[in-house]
């Protein structure tokens, strides 16, 4: 994966969304993307990278919950359980949970960086701080559950896909499709990217 391609592709989606545009995918995602058939290809990892999105966009109501409180960013013994939890439940869907884990650790590390960007843009602006504060457990723990399920799945289903040569090309388009179906901010981008690398079996 070159994540500095990745990110100019993905930014080119943003400004277009900021702007306002809707319908097609702008022209600057299509010139980012690799041939037709490529394109058609990368849907079976689409719902990898909507999962990933998904999941950033709860980093939003994670951040509300924690800033302005004692609460860091960084938990550590909730990231070893999340951990933990996921290379145990992939051991029995016949995935290899070192690789499992890789992956949910870079979406972890996404998280936490988009948390940091809402940090740093509520710090900077206060009329844009969160009005209410969600409750993790009740609130958000179980969006975060119901996503792992959902990736753990999908890497069942896309484990094919993962593992051909073909799947960073892929893997960018569907990023970006992704980008901007779900209407992802520079921020968002910038975790997406970060979410990425563990997910093809050939990346370096």
């Amino acid at each position: 994966m070159r994540p500095h391609h990745l990110r100019s592709a993905l930014l080119a989606v943003c400004v277009s969304v900021t702007v306002g545009l809707a319908g097609a995918v702008p022209a600057a995602a299509h010139a980012a993307t690799p041939p037709p058939h490529t394109v058609a290809a990368a849907h079976s990892l689409t719902v990898l990278t909507d999962l990933f999105a998904e999941r950033l966009l709860v980093a939003d109501k994670v951040a509300a919950a924690k800033y302005g409180t004692d609460k860091p960013i960084d938990d550590p013994v909730r990231e070893k359980q999340i951990l933990d939890d996921v290379a145990a439940r992939a051991t029995g869907l016949g995935l290899d949970p070192d690789a499992v884990t890789a992956v949910f650790r870079d979406q972890i590390e996404a998280n936490k960086l988009v948390q940091r960007g809402l940090y740093a843009r509520w710090d900077a602006h206060p009329e844009e701080r969160p009005t209410e504060r969600p409750d993790l457990v009740k609130d958000v723990r179980p969006v975060l559950d119901r996503i792992t399920t959902q990736l753990l799945d999908a890497l069942v289903t896309t484990e094919a896909a993962r593992a051909g040569a073909s799947c960073e090309p892929r893997l960018r388009v569907a990023a970006v499709r992704s980008a901007y179906g779900h209407r992802l901010d520079g921020l968002h981008v910038e975790g997406l990217v970060r979410a990425l690398p563990s997910v093809c079996a050939t990346s370096s």
